[in-house]
């Protein structure tokens, strides 16, 4: 029944189409910006950073509106007096259909979709990928489907996901034949990420959610640890071999004789996110899922991750990074291949039981010059990625 009840649900959107093809005849303002992200759940990512630095310097040339589909950032943005609008109400729909300027991390539907007609879409993106994503992505059915049935099961969802993006944003010269496929356009705009310039400038967001201000005030002000480590794996069905693989209780035990917080910080989309949270010890603690990861970023003293796009933005830091990849072969063959051979474009120890995550947390960092290799192959830029966009766009996009 279920099942019967998304597939109404999905195709029913076939009827809101003709609301895309009449927002083409809105006359649209480059003057105003919409921003959103993570499909309009979140205040996150390189929309988040660019918004903020918008709102900052150029208020007064550039009307940079945050569309958002939850109701409590709205409320979140008005008490920090930062112009946002709910969506679903008259002047959540009129901006979107006025802004002529689209920004956001996934795809238009960050925003609004079927009022983006018209619009110029600048796909900020979410992350360097190590795996492969979009277009490239060969086991994405919706995207590189096998069938004719398969193919016709997804076509609103293409249209909704991929139509279109006039430019999409990468962070250097070797990145750029990667996007230009994933994305299928040679408008590849190379500048930096927006929201790697807080891990640069050593500077703190004020504009977290209560929830992210407390827990980020718990990690920063917690004493007497001799290290803060942050995990963040990707998402994926086997992300549930975690437990099979690290015994919580012995893992605490670790940690406390050795002085650790281990702060566990999951994907937007995990589906792990109860079983995780149930988990909570005196040394570890896990942050919400929903959480914008870059203020806590500028607080941990190394990071643990497996293939998640997350360890490049982390090479601006020079701290240690380990990999944990208790099931790679799994990962590989069910989920995504990669752009890179695994073991050298990782510039850390690696990991695959709780054995070896735990002596690699206590071993020496000796990856420094690996980190920089990698690093310089993926940011042509290192601060600054805001006022480059910023340029960009006045110059060559509007």
């Amino acid at each position: 029944m279920i099942c019967i009840l998304k597939e109404i649900k999905y195709w029913s959107q076939v009827l809101l189409l003709p609301i895309y093809w009449i927002s083409f005849l809105i006359p649209r303002s480059n003057k105003i910006w919409a921003f959103g992200s993570t499909f309009g759940k979140r205040f996150a990512d390189n929309p988040k950073y660019f918004y903020l630095y918008m709102r900052q310097n150029y208020y007064q040339s550039i009307d940079a509106i945050w569309i958002t589909k939850d109701k409590d950032i709205f409320r979140m943005m008005q008490q920090f007096k930062l112009k946002s609008y709910y969506l679903y109400s008259i002047k959540g729909v009129w901006y979107s259909l006025r802004a002529g300027i689209y920004l956001y991390d996934n795809y238009s539907k960050d925003i609004s979709f079927l009022l983006s007609g018209g619009a110029t879409k600048i796909n900020l993106w979410h992350g360097v990928p190590l795996k492969k994503i979009n277009k490239d992505n060969k086991l994405d059915l919706v995207r590189n489907p096998l069938t004719k049935a398969t193919r016709m099961k997804w076509v609103l969802r293409r249209m909704q996901d991929e139509k279109p993006h006039h430019y999409v944003l990468t962070t250097s010269r070797f990145l750029e034949p990667i996007f230009s496929s994933a994305f299928q356009t040679n408008n590849v705009i190379n500048c930096g990420y927006p929201r790697n310039d807080i891990l640069i400038e050593n500077c703190n967001s004020s504009y977290m959610t209560i929830q992210e201000e407390t827990t980020y005030q718990v990690i920063k002000n917690r004493d007497g640890m001799l290290k803060k480590i942050l995990y963040m794996p990707t998402f994926r069905e086997s992300e549930s071999e975690f437990f099979n693989i690290v015994n919580m209780n012995e893992f605490e035990q670790f940690l406390i004789e050795n002085k650790i917080l281990f702060c566990i910080k999951l994907h937007p989309k995990s589906t792990m996110n109860k079983q995780f949270k149930e988990c909570s010890y005196e040394n570890v603690i896990v942050i919400d899922s929903q959480a914008d990861p870059y203020p806590f970023l500028t607080i941990v003293d190394g990071l643990v991750t497996d293939y998640s796009s997350i360890y490049f933005d982390f090479l601006l830091r020079d701290k240690p990074i380990i990999f944990f990849h208790y099931d790679l072969d799994r990962y590989l063959h069910n989920s995504r291949e990669l752009y890179f051979n695994y073991e050298e474009f990782t510039p850390g120890m690696k990991a695959k039981n709780m054995v070896e995550l735990e002596q690699a947390l206590l071993s020496q960092d000796i990856y420094h010059e690996m980190r920089e290799i990698i690093r310089d192959k993926v940011f042509d830029y290192v601060g600054s990625a805001s006022e480059r966009l910023f340029k960009i766009i006045m110059e060559t996009v509007i």
